[in-house]
C-alpha cells in the first residue's frame, strides 16, 4: 500500500483506506458507493473527515483503524490483546508492503519486529458489495507468544442511531430486539461452543427507525461455528463502530515461533433498508462454488412422525405416502443406530442396530429409492453418550476438565474431535456408513452448548481446535463422496452461520414448527441466509413444541418459500388433507427456481398483526408473496398492502396462487381484485402502483395466509 489513500470499489460499495503514521491504514468511510474518485478527489475525501486535537486528549487524535490499538492512541475496544510472557503487551505494527487484489480487495502486511509478530490484514469486496476482513498474526519472535483476542473492524455510518440483533431460545431462536446506539460498547458474546440459539446471526446499526424497505442500515457477521462476540460501540469522540472476533479462553490460542493464527471472516454489508442488506450476502452466497446447484429436493424427515418407534413396515408406508405427494427426498432421524431405543443411550455407536434392522439398513433405502426418492441418514457426530461402548472404552476422548466430566446436557457430553484418535474413529465410521449404503444426504445434528470444554490431555481449552476440526471432518466426508449433502443441525438453529454453511447445504431452522414461530425465525435468520438454505417443513395440525393448532393451508403457505418439506406422520391423512398437500408441494416445486433465486422482500406494514413477504424473480416478472394476519388486527377491514421489489414500469396480473384460499367470510363482499383474480380477469397494475397505492388487504382470521401471485402481464 503506498502512502496516498485507497478506494475500493465493488457492488456498489465503497471502502476508503487512509494511511496511519502509527499502525495500520484508517477506516475512513463503508458504505454506499462514492462513484469515480480522482486522486485530489479521494484525498479530499480523507481531509474532511480527519479529527482535531481537543484538550484533555492525546495529542495525536484516534482513529478507527483495520487494528486498532494503544500505540496509536485507541482507548477503545483494542484489536488485538496478547502477551509474550507478561510482556510486549503493546504492539505497534509498521506497514511493509500492500498489494491490491483482482477481486478489488487488498492485502497488507505489517510488523513489529521489536514485539516479534508479523500481521497480514485482508480486506476484500464481493461482487455484491460485501465488505470482507480477516487477519493472519504470525509469531515471528523466539519463545511463545499467547493471543487474548484479535478483532475485525467497521466503520458505522455517521446517520446510525438505532441497534437491530436478534436472541432467543431453543425452539424460538432469532427474536428481534432493538435500541438506541448510546455511547458506551453493546456486545454479544457466545461461550456455548457454537453461536447458540440466543446468538444474533447479524448485529446491524443504522438510521433511525431503519426497516426493511428504507434507511440506511450497516451490519456485520462472523463465519465461525464456536465461540464468538460482536459488538458495537460509539466512543466519547463520536467514532461509532462494528466488530467481530473469536472468544478464547486462556492458553487457548498460543503461537509457538513462526505459529500463526488466523482470524473467521467477519462480513460486513449495508443497504437503504434489511431487504437490500440481505440482498447482498444471499447474492454472495449463491455465488460460492460450495452452494447446492440442482434444485432442492422436497423433503421428508421421520422425526415428528415417528419418533424413536423404528419399524420397517411402517417407514415403508410412509415413504410410499411420501412419494405419492411428490416428495424427493426420505430422512431417517434418529434411532437407527445400535442400542438407541430413546435419547440416554448410544451416541457414538455408529454401527446399524442389527435387532432393528436385522437385514441392515438396505431393505429401507432400497424402498425408497425404488419409489424414486433420495435417502438421508441422521448422525450427531460431535456427541457421546457416557452409556455407550465409546465411552466405556475411550473416556478420554471425551471434553472435559481434569478427573471429572462436565455436566450432562440431553443426557450426552461431547467428543473431543481435536483428538487425533477420536477424529479418526468418527471419519471411519461414517465414512463406512456413507459407503456402504446408497445415501444422498446426512443430517448432523449437535444437541447441547459446550461446557468445560478441555482436552482431557492437557486441560486446555480445545473449542478452538473442535471447530477446526469438525470444519476438516466435513470437508474429508464432501471429499470421499462427491455428492452428498449435509444439513446442518443443532437443537434446530443453533449453529446458524456461514462458516458451518460453507461446508453443507442447508440449516434447520429451528426445532419449533409452529408456523407463528417460524414466520419470525425464518424473516431474521434470512438477514443472512438465503431461503433455499432454510430448512421449512410442514409440521402436524398441533405442533408438538407449542400446543397450537392450525390449518394447514397456513402450515404449508409458511413452509413454502424455503427448502420445503414435511415433518409430520402422513400415513393416516385424511383425503382432503392429502390433496391440500399435495397442491402446495405441487406449487412449490413450479415456484422453486425463483424461490430459490429470487430476491427475497419484506414489506413495512403498519399494523403490527398483518406480514406481507415475497419473492421476487431474478428478472422481476414473477413474484409470490404470503400476506399472513398474525393475530387479531385493530383495523377492520385491515389496511392496504404495499409490494416492495417489482420493476416499477412493468404491468403486473394480480392472481391468486391457491384460488380456494380467497374466498370471503361469512357476511363479507369480495374485494374488487380478489373477485377479478377468481373470476380468471386479473387486475393489471403496475410495479409502482403496486409499491406505492398496493391493494386493500382482504380481511382474513387470524392466523391464516393468503398466496398472492404477480406476473408480468404480456400485452
Amino acid at each position: 500500500m503506498t502512502s496516498s489513500p485507497l478506494h475500493l470499489s465493488r457492488g456498489g460499495t465503497s471502502v476508503v483506506l487512509e494511511p496511519h503514521p502509527h499502525g495500520l491504514p484508517v477506516l475512513a468511510y463503508w458504505g454506499p458507493a462514492l462513484g469515480d474518485l480522482s486522486a485530489d478527489e479521494l484525498s479530499a475525501v480523507v481531509a474532511a473527515q480527519q479529527p482535531q486535537r481537543v484538550s484533555g486528549g492525546i495529542d495525536v487524535p484516534a482513529r478507527l483503524t483495520l487494528l486498532p490499538l494503544e500505540s496509536a492512541g485507541w482507548q477503545g475496544t483494542p484489536g488485538l490483546t496478547g502477551d509474550r510472557g507478561g510482556a510486549h503487551l503493546y504492539p505497534r505494527f509498521t506497514v511493509v508492503a500492500g498489494e491490491s487484489r483482482h477481486d478489488g480487495g487488498v492485502v497488507i502486511e505489517a510488523r513489529d519486529d521489536g514485539a516479534g509478530l508479523a500481521l497480514t490484514v485482508h480486506v476484500g469486496l464481493t461482487a455484491s458489495g460485501l465488505l470482507t476482513q480477516r487477519l493472519v498474526l504470525t509469531n515471528t519472535g523466539d519463545d511463545e507468544y499467547e493471543v487474548r483476542s484479535l478483532r475485525t473492524f467497521f466503520p458505522l455510518h455517521p446517520i446510525a442511531a438505532e441497534v437491530l440483533d436478534t436472541t432467543g431460545r431453543h425452539l424460538r431462536e432469532r427474536s428481534p430486539q432493538r435500541h438506541e446506539l448510546t455511547t458506551g460498547t453493546y456486545a454479544r458474546a457466545s461461550r456455548r461452543g457454537r453461536p447458540g440459539a440466543d446468538a444474533t446471526v447479524l448485529l446491524a446499526a443504522g438510521a433511525k427507525g431503519f426497516g426493511f424497505e428504507h434507511g440506511l442500515v450497516q451490519g456485520i457477521h462472523l463465519a465461525w461455528s464456536g465461540n464468538q462476540e460482536v459488538l458495537v460501540e460509539k466512543t466519547p469522540a463520536g467514532q461509532a463502530f462494528l466488530a467481530a472476533g473469536e472468544v478464547l479462553s486462556p492458553r487457548e490460542v498460543v503461537l509457538a515461533p513462526g505459529g500463526s493464527y488466523s482470524t473467521p471472516e467477519a462480513i460486513g454489508s449495508w443497504g437503504d433498508g434489511l431487504n437490500e442488506l440481505s440482498g447482498r450476502f444471499h447474492r454472495d452466497v449463491r455465488s460460492r462454488a460450495s452452494h447446492p446447484q440442482r434444485p432442492r429436493p422436497v423433503t421428508l424427515n421421520t422425526w415428528e412422525a415417528v419418533y424413536f418407534d423404528l419399524d420397517l413396515p411402517r417407514l415403508q408406508a410412509l415413504a410410499d405416502r411420501a412419494a405419492s405427494l411428490g416428495v424427493e427426498r426420505f430422512v431417517l432421524d434418529d434411532g437407527w443406530f445400535r442400542g438407541r431405543r430413546d435419547d440416554t443411550s448410544s451416541l457414538g455407536d455408529w454401527y446399524v442396530d442389527e435387532t432393528v434392522w436385522p437385514d441392515g439398513l438396505a431393505p429401507i433405502i432400497d424402498h425408497v429409492r425404488g419409489l424414486g426418492m433420495e435417502f438421508g441418514l441422521w448422525f450427531e457426530p460431535e456427541m457421546v453418550n457416557p452409556d455407550s461402548d465409546l465411552a466405556r472404552a475411550h473416556p478420554d476422548w471425551i471434553l472435559q476438565p481434569e478427573g471429572r466430566l462436565p455436566l450432562p446436557g440431553r443426557q450426552q457430553q461431547v467428543l473431543n474431535l481435536g483428538h487425533p484418535d477420536a477424529y479418526a474413529y468418527i471419519l471411519e465410521r461414517l465414512d463406512d456408513i456413507l459407503t456402504a449404503n446408497d445415501i444422498a444426504y446426512v443430517k448432523w445434528d449437535h444437541n447441547r452448548d459446550l461446557l468445560e470444554a478441555a482436552d482431557a490431555r492437557t486441560g486446555h481449552a480445545a473449542v478452538h481446535r473442535h471447530v477446526e476440526a469438525l470444519y476438516r471432518l466435513l470437508d474429508e466426508l464432501r471429499l470421499r463422496h462427491p455428492g452428498l449433502e449435509i444439513e446442518s443441525c443443532a437443537s434446530g438453529g443453533a449453529r446458524v452461520d456461514l462458516g458451518i454453511l460453507a461446508r453443507t447445504d442447508r440449516i434447520w431452522t429451528s426445532d419449533c414448527i409452529d408456523p407463528i414461530e417460524r414466520l419470525v425465525n425464518q424473516k431474521y435468520t434470512g438477514l443472512v441466509v438465503p431461503p433455499e438454505l432454510l430448512g421449512m417443513h410442514v409440521g402436524g395440525p398441533v405442533s408438538h413444541s407449542t400446543g397450537r393448532a392450525h390449518t394447514l393451508p397456513f402450515r404449508a403457505a409458511t413452509a413454502i418459500f424455503g427448502h420445503y418439506g414435511i415433518e409430520w406422520d402422513i400415513s393416516d391423512l385424511t383425503d382432503g388433507e392429502y390433496e391440500v398437500l399435495g397442491r402446495y408441494a405441487g406449487l412449490h416445486r413450479s415456484w422453486r427456481d425463483d424461490l430459490h433465486r429470487g430476491a427475497v422482500v419484506h414489506a413495512d406494514l403498519v399494523d403490527p398483526a398483518m406480514d406481507l413477504r415475497g419473492i421476487v424473480s431474478e428478472d422481476r416478472q414473477r413474484a409470490l408473496f404470503a400476506y399472513t394476519l398474525t393475530g387479531s388486527s385493530a383495523s377492520y377491514p385491515p389496511g392496504r398492502l404495499t409490494f416492495p421489489g417489482l420493476e416499477a414500469d412493468t404491468l403486473y396480473s394480480v392472481q391468486l396462487a391457491v384460488p380456494e384460499e380467497g374466498q370471503p367470510g361469512n357476511g363479507q363482499s369480495a374485494l374488487a381484485w380478489l373477485r377479478s383474480a377468481l373470476d380468471g380477469e386479473p387486475l393489471r397494475l403496475s410495479g409502482r402502483v403496486l409499491a406505492q397505492a398496493g391493494l386493500q388487504a382482504p380481511v382474513l382470521l387470524p392466523e391464516q395466509s393468503l398466496l398472492i401471485e404477480l406476473r408480468a402481464a404480456r400485452s
